[in-house]
């Protein structure tokens, strides 16, 4: 990595304004609106940016992360100039190669062949330096068989892998890329990894910006964390991630862990011991134990899943299920504990369910968790909590044959066993949760 710097930015801050009303629909609403433009009585101010400084040495690879509306985007069209600061300036040093929106300069009637010249183009490329970085591009995109196909025909993972392939293959002392890996499949994201950690190695200098932790941790060693358009950490990627986890949960709680209203300890801290439970039947808490700290997991590691249970209202038919949801929402495990010799079903307290899985083998990305506790004679539903005990995956030394998935044929719950325990009481059951 050098010491001299490929970007520099000081003082950078990017202001909009915003209509306070909706626009005239009609003539005597649209004089109205001039007559009173000249006051400045319509518009009110966001600011997307403000006061941002940092510098980048070149050959380094950086994360910018943070949570939606963070400014993380018009921070990159700053640097990408398609936008210009409103406060504040920017140098970057040397040409610039951005991704900011997937397929930006394909024209769907074209062929593939036809857009990744246009492409090409658009981002800087002369034809000659296309032609020559052309079989690169294909095989890195794997779209030989639709060359020549429209465009409008592609899949959107067609689309982002063709884009990317151009992108990266530009070669350019730094290259923006804006959360290309939420569209593509683990396979493609893990190539965009390992072409983006080939940029920096080559002495250039890459900015990435994403969602997803485990991406970040495996490609940057600096971050920085933005947060109602300030940036509020510049450090260690270990440590900006942690932070950003902080914000996601508002500050209260951890990652991969969840506590009910009025829950201030659970899973035998504190005095939890000595509550007497809840009025109703609920899910107290719940956490994810993960193979490393911070709420992060390594595929093919064990898993295990606890609940902190109020069961003041047993009954013959009382059931509990949890499913882990990936980040488009669908379901990847399901775990039960629907034994009608589980104790749960015949005496009230306080119990603590505990599921493990030995060898928890998901995808790369972000987790999120749902419980359901209910009558399966009567279907009524307890409690049901969604998008709750948040974790990531990562893949580190892990090969794609390891990990394909396909519905219905779901290999994660290989061995899997429920445990069960009243508080207070000695000794717990056990089972095992069929696949």
């Amino acid at each position: 990595m050098s010491s001299e710097l490929a970007v520099e930015a000081r003082g950078l801050g990017k202001r909009y304004a915003l209509a306070r009303q909706a626009r005239a629909t009609t003539l005597p609403e649209r004089i109205a609106q001039l007559v009173r433009a000249p006051f400045g009585g319509d518009d009110e101010t966001l600011w997307a940016l403000r006061d941002v400084a940092f510098g980048i040495p070149a050959g380094s690879a950086v994360g910018v992360i943070g949570r939606n509306g963070a400014g993380k985007s018009t921070l990159l069209k700053i640097l990408s100039r398609i936008t210009p600061p409103t406060t504040g300036e920017v140098r970057l040093r040397g040409r610039v190669g951005s991704l900011l929106e997937v397929g930006t300069g394909f024209h769907p009637e074209l062929t593939g062949r036809e857009n990744i010249f246009l492409n090409g183009a658009i981002l800087g490329m002369r034809r000659r330096e296309v032609a020559q970085r052309f079989e690169a591009i294909v095989a890195f995109a794997e779209v030989e068989r639709f060359l020549e196909t429209p465009v409008k025909r592609y899949s959107s993972g067609m689309y982002v892998r063709l884009a990317f392939a151009v992108a990266a293959h530009l070669e350019p002392e730094i290259l923006v890329v804006d959360e290309v890996l939420a569209v593509g499949d683990a396979e493609f994201q893990r190539k965009c990894l390992g072409k983006m950690g080939e940029v920096a190695g080559g002495g250039r200098t890459v900015i990435f910006v994403s969602h997803a932790m485990p991406a970040v941790s495996a490609l940057t060693q600096r971050v920085l964390l933005l947060d109602h358009g300030a940036c509020v950490f510049d450090g260690a990627t270990a440590e900006g991630i942690a932070r950003y986890r902080a914000l996601q949960g508002g500050g209260a709680g951890r990652p991969g862990e969840y506590r009910a209203a009025g829950v201030t300890a659970a899973f035998g801290d504190g005095d939890d011991r000595e509550d007497a439970p809840g009025p109703r039947n609920r899910v107290r808490a719940a956490r994810v134990v993960t193979s490393d700290p911070g709420g992060v997991h390594r595929c093919g590691e064990p898993l295990a899943v606890e609940f902190d249970l109020d069961v003041p209202e047993p009954t013959s038919t009382l059931c509990f299920s949890c499913k882990l949801a990936d980040a488009e929402e669908r379901n990847i495990v399901h775990l039960w504990c629907f034994d009608a010799a589980t104790r749960f079903r015949r005496q009230a307290g306080r119990y603590r369910l505990r599921f493990e899985v030995p060898r928890a083998r998901l995808f790369l990305g972000r987790y999120t968790m749902r419980a359901f506790l209910s009558d399966r004679r009567t279907n009524a539903m307890y409690d049901e909590q969604h998008g709750i005990c948040p974790f990531e995956v990562t893949m580190d030394g892990v090969t794609r044959d390891d990990y394909a998935w396909s519905a219905g044929d779901c290999t994660y719950l290989e061995g899997a066993e429920w445990v069960l325990e009243r508080v207070g009481d000695a000794g717990a059951q056990r089972g095992r949760v069929a696949p």
